[in-house]
């Protein structure tokens, strides 16, 4: 029998594989194959789907996978779990391979777009900048944490806790004073490392055609245009922007029954890196719109007099979200207000 969709329960060294024919049967059922003979085993299949969870290495093995004719997916692992047959306490790799293997087959299944090495390689320069960002953040509340433990009380403003824990440095006894010099040694790293990084977002950014298209637009700078470009390419894997706000977790959930929709907070799905960098440029949108007539920022003023400034920074930064599909999908240049 001809196989016509594999599911592939990706790790780091063992995978389980569970192929079905069109009739559904399992005709291939490999609960354990090592690393170096998948590629091997996938090769010998003739054409089909592979779906397979978005985890780590799994935009490498589509790759890989494209490359020998097959039509790989990915998924995100919350959609596949419904379909895992053994339920929580039955988990193993070969049952979840055969609920990937279920779970590709669904035609109303969400996939995750597949990202090319260039992709990837720009998201490596702003995980490793983000991760620069939170250790910095991490670093000036310990040495907050720690000079007030002598009855240094520091503000929250990371300049603040720059300059005063500077000047307190000498009042401190000995060993202390050592753990907070090398704690602001490190933060003067760090600020010099996160400064290095914008820079490479911003030469990646001005290289890009369609990041450049997204700069014009008011509260997305180079940060932002360059992860979105990363992350949706072209953005053809969505139908429309409200699809994009939607897996940003931009919009409202839903709570409907007997005809009555409830509309709750917003979801807060997909990936947050993306969704705090609209907020954060929704925010500068926000602040200079009063002194503004264009229709967008009358429009944000009107939302902020309404419903407040929280939802108007998410409303504010789904919209940012669909113009920017349009530019991307459309390829259409933004024009700025009058």
């Amino acid at each position: 029998m001809k196989i016509m969709n594999v599911g592939i329960d990706l790790a780091k060294n063992v995978f389980a594989v569970h192929g079905v024919d069109e009739n559904g049967k399992a005709v291939l059922v490999r609960p354990s194959v090592r690393r170096e003979q998948l590629l091997e085993l996938v090769a010998k299949l003739p054409p089909c789907v592979i779906g397979m969870e978005a985890c780590s290495g799994g935009h490498h093995w589509a790759r890989a996978f494209t490359a020998l004719g097959h039509t790989p997916k990915l998924m995100a692992p919350k959609f596949v779990a419904p379909y895992r047959m053994s339920g929580r306490r039955g988990k193993n790799d070969a049952a979840d391979a055969a609920a990937i293997c279920e779970a590709v087959q669904r035609p109303n299944m969400r996939f995750v777009p597949i990202k090319d090495i260039d992709q990837q390689g720009v998201l490596c320069i702003h995980r490793v900048r983000q991760g620069f960002v939170e250790e910095r953040t991490a670093t000036i509340n310990r040495i907050r944490g720690l000079m007030s433990e002598f009855g240094i009380v520091l503000p929250k403003k990371a300049d603040t806790v720059r300059k005063q824990a500077a000047d307190a440095l000498e009042t401190l006894p000995g060993w202390a004073k050592r753990a907070i010099d090398d704690l602001l040694t490190h933060l003067q790293t760090l600020d010099e490392r996160v400064t290095e990084y914008d820079g490479h977002i911003k030469e990646l950014a001005k290289a890009d055609a369609r990041s450049v298209r997204l700069m014009k637009m008011p509260g997305i700078g180079a940060i932002t245009a360059s992860a979105l470009t990363a992350s949706i390419g072209n953005g053809h894997d969505f139908k429309c922007g409200r699809q994009l706000s939607a897996w940003l977790g931009l919009v409202p959930g839903q709570y409907g029954s007997g005809g009555v929709v409830r509309l709750g907070y917003i979801t807060k799905a997909g990936d947050p890196y993306l969704r705090t960098l609209l907020i954060l440029g929704a925010r500068s949108v926000l602040a200079t719109a009063g002194t503004k007539t264009d229709r967008m920022s009358r429009w944000a003023t009107s939302v902020y007099e309404r419903r407040g400034y929280g939802k108007a920074l998410v409303a504010i930064a789904a919209k940012n979200a669909r113009i920017a599909w349009a530019l991307l999908a459309k390829g259409e240049q933004f024009t700025k207000p009058a």
